[in-house]
């Protein structure tokens, strides 16, 4: 490496310190203040929100009363974590409870059901910023819990019908039905949905050869007309005060066939010359799950916890590619490429939770889950030789790892301690011990043992009752993808039809360490966070070679080594009460981060990883105005366009997320129904990657071809209204 790229590269790292640091002073200079004037304190943190609190607003769903409450947004989303973070088993954490309870589900988890949940049904809705035994999951950051009327008879339906309209001209329906309620001991959720996701992608690459000449340019259009269908049921019967017994069911089936059309235009032949291809892709795909869990409370407050979910996902698809001179000039097939998947998983859960002492509290328990994954890939293309019929009439191309069974079969015990040092202080500490066999059978045979302990501590302290501080310090595996174990289609490279599995893939381990400052204004006036984390990997996912030769370079996802990802989040969600103007509601997030590979061998600098992009931004508000039943706002959604970069053996290609605009509008009225008119996307933003590709090793090689591709989805438009009856 030259003295001026090293220079470049220190510039850069001390500048991104810099920066974090800077916003790190920023932060704690806003809140220093609050922490002078907010000196009362309370042994409670939690902020309840009574159902009378949303009366003015007149909601229809729980997620239309959460829309009224400062900061919420923040708590639902999900953490950062390494691209290769698994999901697979259920955990010991959830963002969102109904009844202080987790749902028996993964896919049918209470997060999904709270726009199905009639707004009727809520008594409070409650923020919990504390951790302890009587909990149902960990509380890692802050927790929603919805809790629900009792009554002997209580039941609600809500509807919604909608229609969005595409930039292109298409225009499709959506609609669903929720039906919830309580009958003496049962209560119960019925919903069915039906909602598209229809996605048209125009994109043009222009691509210029290694000594600047022109080389092609291509414009693509991409269809993809997906309807999702959605049938979904929860019912739950509680006997006693001490029993509980549910029972969740999800059923999910799109058939997302995509086509595109390509427009080559060759200049290396000195006139244009022109080109056309076809792609036709037929899929299928649904999936389903059952989960079912029983609770029990003892005489002295200690409860035995049992939790089952089966689930299933298919997924099938085919694509045949065709090739013209002419676009409506005859036609040859050139690729024919059939994948296919079947995920299942069955997991057990179960625990006993005890307060030993009044201030402290454990809990003991298992995790079983048993994960089979059947994959398989078929290749044809256009060669001299004979077709087969099961190769798309093309002929095959054999290679090793493309049809296989990946299973696991994993037991986590773990312990989980609660205490509450006093008034203000508390600390959760838990430990996991991983044990999990996977096999791999099919094309190759492979069998793999692992064991890990997997440690955490989570410190809170309450400075006021508004105010708190929380660190956090974990040892994490993730759970490995099991897509990479065997030869799949490659989605981000078009010259590049499958990748390379790798049955010897090791999980990513890493200490993650987290500290955060939260700060709920008085008087509901808003909410304050910032985090700062860091974390240190090893065993960190990233491309490996595995070339048979030096002339056919190949590429597979491997254990790298070292890395690193650190960044501070901060997050305002505040009133215009100072100015008076209570009912809008302005959020702000800032996220500045950093990530980087310590030796990878195929690259020539230090250089990030998804999904640790270098920070992004979102600007927003929302205007209630009860007096007309109406309300609006708006979103902005912007990224750090600096050059992310990923590399493979041969190329290296420079991304940048797509910045958004959304808009709604909502009103009541007639017959007591609510319209609402969202825009999304309304800038039309344009995103463009960079790809440049090497005559060999990236690291060593001369540039052959560079290409910048640029693709937006165009603007959309939904009207919709809905309703409780």
């Amino acid at each position: 490496m030259s003295a001026i790229n090293r220079l470049q590269l220190n510039y850069s790292s001390e500048k991104s310190a810099c920066l974090l640091f800077g916003s790190f002073l920023i932060i704690v200079t806003l809140f220093f203040p609050a922490l002078l004037l907010a000196q009362e304190s309370s042994e409670d943190s939690t902020v309840t929100y009574p159902a009378a609190y949303f009366d003015a607003y007149t909601p229809i769903t729980v997620n239309d009363m959460l829309d009224r409450i400062p900061g919420i947004e923040l708590i639902l989303q999900e953490s950062s974590g390494s691209s290769s973070d698994g999901d697979r088993g259920l955990g010991a954490t959830a963002r969102v409870l109904i009844n202080g309870r987790r749902l028996a589900g993964k896919a049918n988890e209470a997060r999904a059901q709270l726009d199905r949940i009639s707004a009727n049904n809520v008594e409070r809705v409650e923020i919990i910023r504390g951790s302890s035994s009587g909990l149902d999951v960990q509380n890692t950051g802050q927790l929603v819990n919805i809790v629900l009327l009792e009554s002997e008879s209580r039941s609600n339906v809500t509807a919604q019908l909608s229609g969005t309209y595409f930039d292109d001209g298409n225009s499709e329906p959506g609609g669903s039905v929720a039906w919830s309620g309580q009958t003496g001991n049962w209560t119960y959720l019925l919903s069915g949905e039906v909602a598209t996701n229809y996605k048209h992608t125009e994109s043009f690459e222009t691509s210029i050869n290694g000594d600047l000449s022109s080389n092609e340019t291509i414009k693509l259009d991409r269809y993809i007309d997906q309807t999702n269908y959605t049938i979904n049921s929860n019912l739950t019967y509680a006997p006693s005060n001490q029993d509980r017994v549910a029972v969740n069911f999800l059923y999910s089936e799109n058939d997302p066939p995509t086509k595109i059309n390509r427009l080559f235009t060759d200049f290396n032949t000195g006139s244009p010359l022109e080109r056309y291809e076809r792609e036709a892709i037929p899929s299928t795909s649904s999936n389903w799950e059952l989960g079912g869990d029983y609770q029990h409370s003892f005489e002295n407050g200690s409860r035995f916890k049992l939790l089952v979910i089966a689930n299933e996902k298919k997924e099938n698809i085919t694509r045949e590619r065709f090739t013209a001179l002419a676009e409506e000039g005859a036609e040859i097939k050139n690729l024919f490429l059939d994948t296919n998947s079947t995920y299942q998983e069955r997991i057990m859960r179960s625990s006993y939770t005890m307060n030993f002492t009044p201030n402290q509290g454990l809990e003991l328990g298992i995790e079983i889950a048993e994960t089979t994954q059947d994959s398989g890939l078929r290749l044809g293309v256009l060669t001299s030789q004979a077709g087969f019929p099961e190769f798309g009439g093309l002929t095959p191309v054999a290679f090793s790892n493309a049809f296989s069974t990946v299973q696991e079969l994993r037991y986590e015990p773990f312990l989980v301690h609660n205490w509450q040092l006093n008034s203000r202080m508390s600390l959760e500490s838990s430990v996991v011990i991983e044990s999990s066999e996977i096999e791999q059978s099919g094309d190759l045979s492979v069998s793999r043992s692992f064991n890990f302990v997997k440690p955490k501590l989570n410190f809170r302290f309450d400075l006021t009752n508004s105010m708190q501080i929380k660190a956090t310090l974990e040892q994490f595996v993730s759970q490995l993808s099991f897509a990479d174990f065997s030869r799949a289609t490659n989605s981000d490279d078009d010259d590049q039809n499958t990748v390379a599995g790798n049955p010897t893939l090791n999980p990513e381990e890493s200490l993650r360490a987290e500290v955060s400052l939260d700060y709920r204004l008085p008087n509901d006036g808003g909410a304050l966070n910032a985090r700062y984390f860091y974390y240190d990997f090893k065993n960190k996912t990233g491309k490996i070679d595995i070339s048979p030769s030096p002339t056919n370079l190949v590429s597979t996802n491997g254990n790298v080594g070292s890395a690193a990802a650190y960044g501070l989040v901060t997050n305002a969600s505040v009133r215009l009460g100072m100015f008076g103007l209570p009912q809008i509601l302005v959020t702000a997030a800032l996220r500045l981060q950093e990530a980087e590979f310590h030796n990878d061998p195929l690259t020539p600098t230090e250089h990030g990883f998804k999904p640790f992009e270098r920070g992004s931004y979102r600007l927003g508000f929302r205007h209630d105005v009860p007096a007309y039943k109406l309300n609006y706002g708006a979103s902005y959604v912007g990224h750090i366009e600096d050059g992310r970069h990923s590399y493979d053996i041969n190329n290296r290609y420079s991304f940048f997320v797509p910045h958004t605009l959304n808009l709604f509008i909502e009103k009541q009225g007639w017959g007591g129904l609510t319209y609402r008119f969202e825009g999304s996307n309304l800038t039309d933003y344009e995103g463009c990657n960079m790809r440049r590709r090497y005559d060999s090793y990236v690291i060593v090689s001369n540039l052959i071809e560079q290409e910048t591709n640029c693709s937006t989805t165009g603007r959309q438009f939904t009207l919709g209204v809905r309703g409780t009856f």
